[in-house]
């Protein structure tokens, strides 16, 4: 019968000691990880194409003015339109309300400010 008192005291220290074993572990995988964040240290070169000048309908014209510009500027010189003749929607700021200038682009009221750049794309070339 002592045999059997024995036999569970030996399994317990096993478990004790495989505990360490994986905290040991885990602060080796957390020092590799910084060293990946310092790798990619490029910096980002621009699309050519958002450089482009394109020149704007007559419509969109009205808005930006009429000298070709790149799809960036338009975007921008939009935007300073549109919070300068303060368009936005008061209780959902995504949403840009139309003037009569800005109607003719847009083709409706409201719109979305992520379809802000497909309306645009139609009134440039």
């Amino acid at each position: 019968m002592a045999t059997a008192k024995k036999a569970p005291a030996k399994k317990a220290p096993a478990k004790k000691a495989a505990a360490p074993a994986k905290k040991a572990a885990a602060p080796a995988k957390k020092a590799a990880a910084p060293a990946k964040k310092a790798a990619p240290a490029k910096k980002r070169t621009p699309n050519p194409a958002f450089m482009k000048a394109l020149t704007p309908s007559p419509a969109l014209a009205a808005v930006v003015g009429t000298t070709p510009l790149p799809r960036t500027a338009i975007v921008s010189k939009l935007w300073d339109y549109i919070k300068k003749h303060d368009l936005q929607d008061k209780a959902n700021k995504r949403n840009i309300n139309a003037d009569a200038k800005l109607k003719e682009i847009f083709g409706k009221p409201q719109v979305s400010m992520f379809e802000l750049a497909a309306l645009i794309g139609k009134h440039v070339k």
